[in-house]
């Protein structure tokens, strides 16, 4: 009954302060509206419910003639059953429940606070488009929408979370996306068994095929990004509450690419692009190819620079490989705290501590000057590189340790294993150094560098790669 079903909604939403309770008085008897206050718009609940509602109208006897003939609402409709409308309250609807009638109807009502369209404070370009993902599903949903007009873009809503209920939207185009890949997507998505979701990093745990440091799941605050890649195939998810928007397959190429490399020159584009993958390797193999020839292959050192060294590392009590892990941990506490630290003041927190540690380090003879460069020349060219940057550090630290144990036959061991590593990722199914590796015919020009626009628009790989 009716009554049972209200007495149940009250149950449920025990102690919520901010769920109203409003009867009122139909042509077809008393109901009451459920709705959160704080998710609700009072002005529309007012206007075009409440006042149509109780105004009299003439052959108005059941539900129905309410829905099509009295509410002046955009969308509205049948509630199915108790849970469907705890999910219509929750979602920021009005709920209907007539005291004489089974029925139920809902009316979407949503006047939640929600934060504007700002710029992307994660990814800052030089030219493009400034406007970034918010936190509301739909604000996002309509940033997609509206740079691609056209009928094949789908969204497909699914809930996950079984205590959250978290609203989280796949899209992709209908007809470029394989269809192997979008069926892919959904039904991990759809076996997720979190008791909550609150970001998209719930997502990527079930996407990703193996545990990694390297990401394997793309993802960017970009509006126009996001647009790019559903145009070349790939699948985005969206999950309501967070700016960031998932993308697979993320490949590691990716890695080195710009938000704002097609907004710009080409050739200036392939120069920074250029200078990206020399940090990489920097940043990645200086600090072991250091170690390696410093304690085991003197050799290779032309001999005044051997002087050099000598006499910088005079009054040094540690050896190479300490030195080196000693200074990086020192580089990694700055780059934490300048991160953490209120965005005033963090920047030139960061700045100081490196010039007052770098300094001390070499007066109190913890490291030569030699050590402090190399490991800060591999620091920096962390920076280039953001979206790896936590595996390259990762990544040079075991280097390190096993080109101090083997020297350069233990660097060079480092380096198969990493490349190994890397050609055994998957994403989503698709090899992860796509398309270096393949017999296909590269006719995506974006590899390395990149090709003019013409020819890059289009799909970057088939069902069968």
């Amino acid at each position: 009954m009716s009554k049972n079903n209200l007495d149940i909604i009250k149950e449920k939403f025990n102690n919520a302060f901010d769920v109203k309770y409003r009867e009122i008085e139909t042509q077809i008897g008393k109901a009451t509206l459920v709705f959160i206050d704080d998710l609700c718009s009072s002005d529309f609940i007012s206007q075009y419910i409440i006042k149509p509602l109780i105004a009299k109208r003439n052959n108005i006897n059941t539900t129905e003639d309410l829905l099509t003939k009295v509410l002046d609402i955009n969308l509205a409709g049948d509630v199915k059953d108790i849970s469907d409308a705890e999910l219509h309250i929750l979602m920021g609807d009005v709920v209907l429940i007539f005291n004489q009638n089974e029925k139920m109807l809902y009316c979407e009502v949503k006047g939640f606070v929600r934060r504007s369209i700002g710029i992307p404070v994660t990814e800052s370009v030089l030219k493009g488009p400034r406007e970034g993902f918010a936190e509301a599903l739909v604000d996002n949903v309509a940033l997609i929408r509206r740079r691609i007009k056209n009928p094949s873009l789908k969204f497909e809503v699914m809930f996950a979370g079984t205590e959250s209920q978290t609203t989280i939207c796949v899209c992709y185009m209908d007809g470029i996306a394989p269809s192997n890949l979008v069926e892919e997507v959904k039904r991990k998505v759809k076996k997720i068994k979190y008791n909550f979701i609150l970001d998209t990093n719930y997502i990527e745990n079930e996407l990703k095929e193996k545990k990694s440091i390297f990401d394997t799941v793309g993802y960017t605050e970009k509006p126009d990004e996001v647009c790019s890649k559903i145009m070349e195939g790939r699948v985005s998810v969206i999950v309501d509450g967070t700016p960031f928007v998932i993308t697979v397959p993320y490949f590691f190429l990716e890695n080195f690419q710009a938000p704002d490399d097609y907004y710009l020159n080409k050739y200036f584009v392939n120069f920074t692009r250029s200078l990206r993958w020399i940090a990489f390797f920097i940043a990645t193999f200086l600090p072991g190819i250091y170690v390696a020839i410093i304690t085991y292959h003197y050799g290779m050192i032309p001999t005044l620079f051997v002087f050099r060294l000598a006499v910088a590392r005079a009054g040094v009590p540690f050896p190479t490989f300490l030195e080196v892990i000693l200074m990086m941990v020192f580089f990694q506490l700055i780059k934490e705290a300048g991160l953490r630290l209120p965005q005033p003041i963090g920047g030139a927190m960061s700045i100081v501590s490196a010039l007052i540690l770098g300094d001390a380090a070499v007066g109190a003879g913890l490291a030569s000057r030699t050590t402090i460069l190399v490991v800060a020349i591999s620091t920096v060219s962390y920076f280039l590189i953001p979206k790896v940057y936590g595996a390259v550090s990762i990544w040079s630290i075991i280097i390190v340790v096993l080109s101090t144990a083997y020297g350069l036959i233990g660097f060079t061991i480092g380096e198969m294993v990493l490349i190994t590593h890397l050609a055994s990722l998957k994403t989503t199914g698709y090899s992860y150094l796509f398309p270096l590796g393949t017999t296909k015919k590269h006719e995506f020009k974006d590899i390395i560098f990149r090709g003019d626009l013409r020819k890059i628009s289009g799909k970057i790989f088939s069902k069968g790669e």
